[in-house]
Order: C-alpha cells, then sequence, then structure tokens
C-alpha cells in the first residue's frame, strides 16, 4: 500500500527589516528599543491583525519602560551608596525607631516638602541602614540621591575652596532632590571646614532635603564644630523642618556577633 506523501509547513519567514529611511529617524530620535523591536512587532501585528493603536502602545510602552530601567540604573550609580540596603531589611521592632516614623520616613512625602531627616544615636544602632535604606527607595521612587560621608563632603567643598568653585560645588549637589551625609562628627572641623559644611547646610535649607546621621547628640556638636555660633546657625536650620529620631540600644553588630559565637558554641 502506497505511503501518503506529507508535505512539512513552510519555516515561518524571519521579519522583515524596517526600511532605511525609517531605522535612521529612529535613531536620531533616540528611540533604540522602537527601532530594535519594530521589525518583530510589525511582524506579529500584521499575523495577528493588530489595529493601529495596538501597535503604537505596544511600541511606545516598550520605549518608556527601556528609558526608566535606564534611568532607575544611572540615578543609582550617581547617587554613590557604599551599599544596597532596603527597607524592608531594617528591623523596626529591633530598632528604637517608632513604627509611626518609620512609616512615614518611608513613604517618603517629606523629600518633595525639602524637609530632613536627623539621626542620632551610638554606632551599630541602624543610623546609616536606615538613610541608605531610604536613598534606595528614594532612588526607585524617581528621585535623584547623593550619598556622602561628612569627611567626603567637607573634602571637595575644600577642593572647591581651592580653586574658588564652592558655589559649583553646592550647586551641583543639590541638584539632588535627597542629599545624604553620613557620619557627622567622626572627625573633628577645623574653622574653615565649619563654616563651608554651615554654607553648604544654609544653602540647601528649604530647598532640599538632607538626611543626618550622627553618633553625638545635638548638644554636644560642639565637640567637632569648634565655633559655637556657627554650630547654632547651623543646627537651627538643620532642624528647623525635620524628622529627629534618637536610635539607641545596643549595637546591632554586636548583637549578632554575640548570636553567631552562641550558636557556634552550642
Amino acid at each position: 500500500m502506497a505511503r501518503a506523501a506529507t508535505t512539512a509547513s513552510p519555516p515561518a519567514a524571519p521579519p522583515a527589516s524596517l526600511p532605511a529611511d525609517l531605522t535612521e529617524a529612529l535613531r536620531r530620535l533616540k528611540l533604540a528599543t522602537v527601532r530594535r523591536l519594530a521589525p518583530e512587532v510589525l511582524h506579529t501585528a500584521k499575523v495577528q491583525r493588530w489595529t493601529p493603536e495596538e501597535v503604537l502602545r505596544t511600541l511606545i510602552e516598550a520605549e518608556v519602560a527601556a528609558r526608566d530601567e535606564s534611568n532607575l540604573r544611572n540615578r543609582l550609580r550617581g547617587a554613590g551608596f557604599p551599599v544596597t540596603k532596603t527597607l524592608e531589611e531594617f528591623k523596626v521592632a529591633a530598632s528604637s525607631v517608632p513604627q509611626a516614623t518609620f512609616d512615614y520616613l518611608a513613604g517618603l512625602e517629606w523629600v518633595p516638602k525639602a524637609e530632613n531627616l536627623c539621626l542620632v544615636g551610638p554606632a551599630g544602632t541602624g543610623k546609616s541602614h536606615l538613610l541608605v535604606a531610604l536613598g534606595h527607595a528614594a532612588v526607585a521612587a524617581g528621585h535623584k540621591v547623593r550619598y556622602l560621608t561628612a569627611a567626603e563632603l567637607v573634602e571637595q567643598l575644600y577642593r572647591g575652596l581651592a580653586d574658588n568653585s564652592v558655589g559649583r560645588v553646592i550647586d551641583a549637589l543639590l541638584r539632588h532632590d535627597f542629599v545624604i551625609v553620613d557620619e557627622v562628627g567622626f572627625a573633628p572641623l577645623d574653622d574653615t571646614g565649619t563654616q563651608l559644611l554651615f554654607r553648604f547646610v544654609a544653602a540647601a535649607y528649604e530647598r532640599r532635603a538632607l538626611g543626618i546621621a550622627s553618633h553625638w547628640p545635638f548638644e554636644q556638636w560642639g565637640r567637632f564644630l569648634p565655633e559655637h555660633v556657627t554650630a547654632t546657625s547651623l543646627l537651627d536650620r538643620l532642624l528647623h523642618h525635620a524628622t529627629v529620631v534618637v536610635t539607641e540600644s545596643e549595637s546591632f553588630r554586636m548583637r549578632e556577633t554575640r548570636t553567631r559565637t552562641t550558636r557556634s558554641r552550642s
């Protein structure tokens, strides 16, 4: 008995390339994602009989998503975070940060209002973790963030003093919506450093949100700010529109070390 002949279906034709003039126009408009996806999308649209609106929506949504992702990467890179920390990782119950305060800070409503956050407490009580985590959350929400230690900030301002560009250095920092200054008071400042720090805080006052962390209580800032009048004026501007959180209890790092030691002994 003769076997019936079978014919294989022809392979699907690959999507046709865009005409050269369209490719060049999309390149000039910097629509890289549309240029890359358009041949496949147009091919699918033809097969599945999409409406023109569906084609346009698919290409525009892909372009917007790609740009949002690129902008997020650029903001993260520009922030200069030393580590990655998230609000989900912050152990509110184990900290001395009230839950209501944490919820308010996590909402980030205070950032566009140019309000400040001041964290004061011993080392290891979650100040830097909370600041960096809030910085990451602000970046994800579309804000521009810059992280520096106090030493890095003053060093930048000193370099600006050397070539008479302090104003430009401060303006560049204040292009960010949220500026984090960590480890305030780890090293004492001379009179010039104190004046530079005051100039920065005064320029940011009611213009940008600042996040400050220090292990020194405010009444002891005279230990590293030698000019009493300048220190008072600095704190006056810093605390006027600010959420102040005093972190207490035992260092998280010491607690975790002791827990690991106990487990290893067990």
